[in-house]
């Protein structure tokens, strides 16, 4: 039998091949190619409809202006790597050497896969939770590894301790860990995060934290990175973003930061994918990440009202509202409306009312985890007339 090839590893991951080997396209295009079809209100894909802070686009184009429009620097612009480190500083109490500890990727997506890439060989062993970002599937299966998934369970999406021990093994090469948590919005308690500190330690693994909703916390949460814990820094690889923080999600400028010996290992890798990126846009994040604390506060409690104004809609719907306490996104269950197929739904709730989500299952493998069947993600990063428009609509599967 011939060995897949590596599109296929990265499709099957990601599910978007079936049991015949027929690829899929990804159910983010499927549902915005259905609300552009049907002029519905598209809550389905986490993007921000608004322009990000007035400085940092004016900062783009003063470097348009000021001609940085050639390559940057292969590691990043040496005024971005130095905001990352000084950000890192300001809110964590991370130290890092810019030069040696931070490197500047194509989105957060390109530092992951660079760092899997880097990391992961054929039958290595990659932790995430589940559901997943559909990236991190496919990206596993690109770099030949064995995905391992940890459950998320109940309307609050917590880890059970006893099944993350037992998703670690001596095969475990890296652990993912997404939090604040795309698709569900949970946000990790201590407890969890220290176990997965010591499981990596007990297996010598390597933890890589998707961090780019860390700036969007509600009711009052901080944020706390994994590799501010005892024992984690020396292997932890922490990825974040400008797209999410700055409302310039198609600038793809992200970075990661660690231990100079695992950020020269990524840079290896990288340095071969995109080389460099946004010449224009680095210098434009680095204000961003300069900017006062008011700024991200405010961020953080303008997205908490969208949240509370959406969730109070989807309650008032019918739909039961699980606790989103950080990201863009909600996740609401439909079975309380007699709709216990999500998938299904999604695909008629624009003609329903006039409103796009997308199905929870569509981050699980082997056709959702139990208990997700019926529930729905949906994203509250719009503006506020648009999610009004939304809750008016949604009131209708309730007539």
């Amino acid at each position: 039998m011939t060995a897949p090839a590596p599109w296929e590893r990265a499709a099957r991951g990601a599910m978007l091949l079936d049991d015949h080997g027929r690829l899929a396209t990804t159910i983010f295009a499927e549902m915005s190619a259905l609300a552009a079809r049907t002029g519905a209100v598209n809550l389905g894909q986490g993007f921000p409809d608004e322009d990000g802070p007035a400085e940092v686009l004016a900062a783009a184009h003063a470097a348009i202006d000021a001609g940085l429009n050639q390559y940057p620097p292969g590691r990043g612009t040496p005024g971005l790597l130095d905001a990352v480190a000084e950000h890192q500083r300001r809110f964590y109490g991370i130290e890092l050497d810019p030069a040696r500890e931070v490197l500047v990727t194509a989105g957060a997506t390109e530092a992951l896969a660079a760092t899997l890439l880097a990391l992961v060989d054929d039958g290595d062993e990659v932790v995430t939770l589940e559901p997943f970002y559909d990236a991190y599937g496919a990206l596993v299966g690109l770099a030949g590894g064995t995905h391992v998934t940890v459950r998320l369970h109940g309307p609050d999406f917590r880890v059970d301790h006893g099944e993350l021990r037992a998703a670690f093994s001596d095969r475990t090469r890296v652990v993912v860990v997404n939090d604040p948590h795309n698709p569900t919005g949970t946000v990790l308690d201590d407890a969890t995060r220290r176990l997965v500190v010591e499981l990596a330690r007990l297996h010598d693994a390597v933890i890589v934290t998707d961090e780019v909703y860390e700036h969007l916390l509600f009711d009052g949460a901080r944020h706390v990175p994994i590799s501010t814990l005892p024992g984690a820094a020396e292997r932890t690889i922490t990825v974040s973003s400008g797209g999410k923080t700055f409302a310039t999600t198609g600038w793809k400028v992200g970075w990661l930061s660690g231990p100079e010996e695992l950020v020269s290992r990524v840079l290896t890798v990288k340095q071969y994918l995109t080389y460099v990126n946004a010449s224009v846009f680095q210098p434009a994040i680095a204000v961003g990440l300069r900017l006062p604390d008011e700024y991200f506060s405010q961020l953080a409690a303008g997205l908490q009202a969208k949240r509370d104004l959406l969730s109070a809609g989807l309650e008032a719907a019918g739909f039961a509202v699980s606790p989103s306490h950080g990201s863009y996104f909600v996740v609401a269950d439909a079975a309380p409306l007699g709709h216990h197929d999500a998938a299904e739904l999604c695909r008629r709730l624009p003609e329903l009312a006039g409103v796009v989500g997308v199905p929870l299952s569509a981050f699980c493998r082997d056709g959702g985890a139990p208990g997700t069947s019926s529930l729905v993600r949906f994203a509250f990063c719009k503006k506020t007339e648009v999610l009004e428009r939304a809750v008016e609509q949604l009131a209708r599967l309730r007539a």
